[in-house]
């Protein structure tokens, strides 16, 4: 008995087998760079639509990856190239988060001076409790963030990092770790600029408040300054709204810049 074998016609079952694992290399970097970078992983944003964009943007770029030939690597080099495309893709994305962290960081010693530490609420980027003026500076971070195009340039990055660091390259660890650390550094430097102005207005206010209740005793501290402080807090914001917007983009600015010593770190080699 003939038995009739069904190929697609210029192909075979191999070769779309090759197809496939060099499709879900290609796509690695840029699932997890998604999958972890602010505004992309919104609790918001449904799992699918993060995963269609990666498959949309991996089409859109699969003719120009280079993969390396899939024969030629054996089982290991196989995992090790799959662990450092991950790798790339998370790494980038937790650095911007560390860099976005400070709106957060500002907000929260903001509100803990006003004495609105005690009004929380669900954040939509991590899905846990936050200070409501702390998400409030999150949020008004990615607008200026989305509205200054940051997330075009951080794509457009991703997508010249194939040229210079094609698949299948060794990272730079030590020079990645050290772009973390500065990270974290420029996290606080500038959620101390974005707060330094209203905590130091707060403090004055305060300091006001102490020396009238300390002449005059009969006045409660709390029905008296609370109000006061949750009035001016308002008033700093309002009238600090263009210079923290003008931080927020300095900030954008900054993440971008890191974002590209990243990719050239991981360019240099290690010794």
């Amino acid at each position: 008995m003939n038995v009739t074998e069904l190929n697609f016609p210029g192909t075979n079952l191999f070769n779309i087998y090759q197809y496939l694992i060099i499709f879900f290399i290609a796509s690695l970097r840029i699932s997890s760079f998604l999958i972890s970078a602010p505004f992309f992983s919104l609790g918001g944003i449904p799992l699918q639509v993060r995963i269609v964009a990666s498959i949309s943007l991996t089409v859109f770029l699969f003719p120009v990856i280079k993969v390396p030939d899939i024969q030629l690597i054996g089982g290991f080099n196989l995992f090790v190239i799959i662990l450092s495309e991950i790798g790339i893709g998370l790494s980038v994305g937790l650095i911007l988060n560390i860099i976005f962290s400070a709106a957060a960081v500002a907000g929260e010693k903001i509100a803990s001076t006003a004495g609105l530490s005690m009004s929380s609420m669900i954040d939509p980027q991590s899905g846990g409790q936050t200070l409501v003026l702390s998400t409030v500076l999150t949020l008004f971070l990615i607008s200026c963030f989305l509205s200054l195009d940051g997330h075009l340039y951080l794509l457009k990055m991703l997508i010249e990092s194939y040229s210079y660091f094609p698949i299948g390259l060794s990272i730079n660890l030590l020079q990645t770790s050290n772009i973390a650390v500065e990270s974290f550094g420029k996290m606080l430097y500038l959620a101390a600029l974005i707060s330094l102005p209203i905590v130091g207005g707060l403090l004055l206010i305060q300091c006001s408040i102490g020396i009238i209740t300390r002449s005059a005793p009969s006045l409660n501290l709390f029905s008296f300054g609370f109000p006061i402080a949750l009035i001016s807090v308002f008033i700093f914001l309002y009238a600090g709204t263009s210079p923290i917007s003008d931080a927020f983009s300095d900030l954008t600015g900054t993440s971008i810049n890191l974002v590209n010593n990243i990719f050239i770190s991981l360019s240099k080699k290690s010794f």
